[in-house]
């Protein structure tokens, strides 16, 4: 079963459900289906950040230290009044509790998911983001383990554009925006009989670095 923005139903009252918003709606996908947690992130626009910070590192693309994060399991009713307290926010998932990521260009993401599915290896999700980058959602782990990875395969020696997110790391969850610049989207949306068990990464870095190398 595939997973899409927007897909929770519920059977109570229109006057209960006129309160919600779109983006509670996404967020308790998220949490509640999907069983990842959601961080309220800051938005950039006309090149400042929401956080009030001028001199922001990272304008539009980081937590907002004041805000609640959404925990996983959090069902639609709660999701949206936690998501009510920050208004406006981006969704951000933390790296490195349910996945880490694999980023590559996306170029090199689209042509390594098409062999991917040729050699049938397992499913994951991979979003694709408005500067360019493909993030492969691994099991958790992976960053701690890449340069071993990349040893033992032979990788380790080569300019490879492949890195690794990890655990206090945050991805902008699609559809939200990414420092002004687009949204980002799914190139593989989530599944649900499998987003509980991501890929080990083991299974997907040799066709990632090879197709880095090649590019």
């Amino acid at each position: 079963m595939g997973f899409t923005i927007g897909g929770i139903r519920e059977m109570r009252s229109g006057a209960r459900r006129r309160h919600r918003s779109t983006e509670g709606t996404a967020v308790a996908e998220y949490t509640g289906l999907l069983g990842w947690a959601v961080t309220p992130g800051a938005r950039a626009e006309a090149g400042s950040c929401s956080c009030g910070e001028p001199a922001c590192p990272a304008p539009g693309a980081h937590p907002l230290g004041f805000a609640r994060e959404v925990p996983p399991g959090t069902g639609l009713d709660r999701a949206s009044d936690a998501w009510a307290e920050t208004p406006g926010a981006a969704m951000l998932l933390p790296v490195g509790r349910s996945f880490d990521v694999l980023e590559v260009a996306e170029q090199a993401g689209r042509r390594a998911l098409v062999r991917m599915e040729r050699m049938g290896l397992p499913s994951a999700p991979v979003a694709v983001t408005p500067t360019g980058r493909a993030q492969f959602f691994v099991a958790p782990g992976a960053a701690a383990g890449l340069p071993e990875l990349l040893y033992r395969m032979g990788w380790d020696d080569a300019a490879l554009d492949l890195r690794a997110l990890g655990p206090g790391a945050h991805i902008t969850a699609p559809p939200c925006d990414l420092g002004g610049l687009g949204p980002v989207r799914w190139l593989r949306p989530p599944k649900l009989d499998t987003v509980a068990a991501p890929p080990q990464a083991r299974l997907l870095l040799g066709t990632l670095a090879y197709i880095c190398h090649r590019s």
